[in-house]
Parts: C-alpha cells; structure tokens; sequence
C-alpha cells in the first residue's frame, strides 16, 4: 500500500509502498509503534513511542501534532489505527506540513 517514510536525520519525505504493520516496524526501527491522527482523510503517522527516551536524533513536527525524532511513516487507517490502507496524503503536500526542530 502508498505509505510515506519521514526521515527527520535525513531531513527527506519519500512516498514507499509497504505490505502491513510489520514493515512499519522495520522503517521505524522500533516496535514500540505509537500514531495520531493526521489530517481528516484518515492518514496517521506513526512513530517509534520511545522516540524521546532513546535519544532518536532529527526532531520534527507534522502540522500541530506533538513533535517526535528519528523515523515516521505516514498511512491510511481505520480509526482505531489497527486497518491500514493507502495514504491519502502524497509526499509533496506533506512536505510544506512538516517543521524540522
């Protein structure tokens, strides 16, 4: 499915086709996976929760969402966050929403 991988090290936005959560996990890095919402079209981002006590370098901010480091991806989901699908947001966009720290 269309997803968006952040980096905020690298400081890029790249549109990536991911097969489920599992892959989310292997982008992140982590496990400990955390989302908010992002937008009204049913997007989330989601973001390694520890981000903060690991010391994850490249903060960076999506629109008023609180700010985390290191690695996100951006996706279509339920509302719970549990059925993903493709992102509705494409990466151009997105880039002009995202203030680095």
């Amino acid at each position: 499915m269309r997803a968006i991988l952040i980096s905020g090290e690298d400081r890029t936005v790249e549109p990536i086709d991911i097969a489920g959560r599992e892959a989310i996990a292997l982008l992140i890095g982590f496990d400990t996976i955390e989302s908010e919402a992002l937008g009204s079209q049913g997007d989330r981002l989601y973001f390694d929760e520890e981000c903060f006590l690991r010391g994850s370098g490249g903060r960076f901010q999506v629109d008023n969402l609180i700010p985390v480091s290191g690695r996100a991806v951006v996706v279509g989901a339920s509302a719970d966050g549990q059925v993903l699908r493709d992102a509705a947001t494409d990466a151009e966009s997105l880039r002009g929403r995202i203030r680095y720290l």
